[in-house]
C-alpha cells in the first residue's frame, strides 16, 4: 500500500509541473511544489523523498515529466537545483511532520516552510554556481535571489499555506485508510493460514 501511495504522488508531482496558475500582469506558477510538500507530509520523510526521487529519475531518463521536457542534460540547467531541492524538501517536510507529531495547521505549516527553506537553499545555491562556473555568466547572488520575485517565492509561500491546510484533513484520512487496509490484509492472511492447516 505504501508503494501505491508513493507512486500516486510521483504521478501527481509530474502532473503538477503542467498545472499552471496564471497571475494577472505576470506569468504563472505551477502546483508542483504543493504535491512535493504533500508527499513528505502524507508519506513521511523516507517515502516522500523516494516518490520525488523517482520523479526526478524518470525525467533524467528522458520521460518528458519536467516543465521543459526531460533528459540527462537537464542537470546542466541552472534551475535543476530546484528539482534536487524538491527531494530534500519532501524529506524535510516529512521529517518535521514526524518529529512534531503534526496534528494542527500550525505544525503542518512549520513542516511546509521547512521544505520551502530547503528547496530554495539548494535551488539558489545550484543556480548561482551553475551561472558563474558553468554557464560563465558572472551573476551576483543577490540577482539570483531577486529572480525569484515577484512570482516564484511568493507563489510557493501560498502553496505552503495551502499544503498545511490540506494536510490537516488529508493526513488523518490517509492514515485511517492505511490502517483499514492493514486490517483487511491481516484478516486475509489469517484466513489463508487457517486454510493451510
Amino acid at each position: 500500500m505504501e508503494m501505491v501511495y508513493a507512486g500516486l504522488f510521483t504521478a501527481l508531482i509530474a502532473i503538477g509541473a503542467f498545472i499552471q496558475v496564471p497571475v494577472p500582469g505576470m506569468d504563472y506558477f505551477t502546483l508542483q511544489f504543493l504535491f512535493v510538500l504533500m508527499a513528505g507530509m502524507v508519506l513521511g520523510s523516507r517515502l516522500g523523498a523516494v516518490s520525488v526521487g523517482v520523479y526526478v529519475l524518470l525525467g533524467l531518463f528522458g520521460l518528458p515529466v519536467f516543465a521543459a521536457g526531460g533528459g540527462f542534460g537537464y542537470i546542466f540547467r541552472p534551475s535543476f537545483g530546484y528539482l534536487i531541492g524538491f527531494i530534500a524538501a519532501a524529506f524535510a517536510a516529512g521529517f518535521v511532520t514526524e518529529k512534531v507529531r503534526a496534528n494542527s495547521y500550525k505544525k503542518y505549516l512549520w513542516a511546509a516552510f521547512t521544505g520551502f527553506a530547503v528547496t530554495y537553499t539548494i535551488g539558489l545555491a545550484y543556480k548561482y554556481l551553475m551561472l558563474n562556473l558553468y554557464v560563465g555568466e558572472k551573476t551576483a547572488f543577490a540577482m539570483v535571489l531577486a529572480d525569484c520575485f515577484p512570482l516564484d517565492m511568493p507563489g510557493d509561500v501560498i502553496l505552503c499555506l495551502a499544503a498545511a491546510m490540506i494536510a490537516v484533513r488529508l493526513v488523518p484520512a490517509a492514515k485511517g485508510m492505511a490502517l483499514k487496509a492493514a486490517g483487511r490484509q491481516s484478516v486475509a492472511d489469517g484466513r489463508i493460514k487457517r486454510m493451510d492447516q
